[in-house]
């Protein structure tokens, strides 16, 4: 999976869409990591050693606003609270809805604790934290509106960018909660 995250990225740099800096370093990674508390999917790590994508909607790990990353980072879960207070969203797997909003909201932010950490890739587009992972397909998450947007990052670049071949396998479903979500 991770020589199709480095497809990926050469992809990317060859379309001349996007600056591409040099990709980040081990050093690199176990700072943002340390930093933000995360780590990077093998496929993700991958893609960002090949190449660091820069400017509108990429996330920069190396130089970037960190107030504006940790926002990223903490964004689908405060997509999903906002939606159990004004839209009346409620996970089944969280067991019965309180009836006071408070409430819901202390147990959806509990059961949230349980989901997998996503971690941006461009926009509103996710993977699944985790080293010794990847081939997961990379999710569209705003609030609890979550799309398949691609099997994995290879059919991501495809998808979003129409860059190179799509993937002729089929999206399935790898993270626990968010796969959930899936419309």
């Amino acid at each position: 999976m991770t020589d199709d995250a480095a497809a990926a990225a050469a992809l990317l740099a060859g379309s001349g869409r996007f600056a591409v800096r040099p990709g980040l370093d081990d050093a690199e990674f176990a700072e943002v990591e340390a930093e933000f508390g995360v780590t990077f999917a093998d496929d993700h790590r991958a893609f960002l050693a090949a190449g660091l994508p820069v400017g509108r909607g990429w996330p920069d790990w190396r130089d970037g606003d960190r107030a504006g990353l940790r926002e990223r980072l903490a964004r689908p879960v405060e997509g999903v609270l906002f939606d159990v207070a004004q839209n009346d969203f409620w996970y089944d797997g969280w067991g019965p809805r309180p009836a006071d909003l408070d409430a819901a909201l202390g147990a959806a932010r509990a059961g949230l604790l349980t989901a997998p950490r996503m971690v941006p890739v461009y926009a509103h587009r996710y993977l699944p934290a985790g080293r010794g992972t990847s081939g997961h397909p990379v999710l569209s998450i705003y609030q609890t509106d979550v799309i398949c947007y691609g099997t994995d990052l290879r059919g991501f670049v495809y998808q979003e960018f129409g860059l190179g071949v799509p993937s002729d396998r089929p999206a399935r479903p790898t993270v626990t909660f968010w796969s959930r979500l899936i419309g």
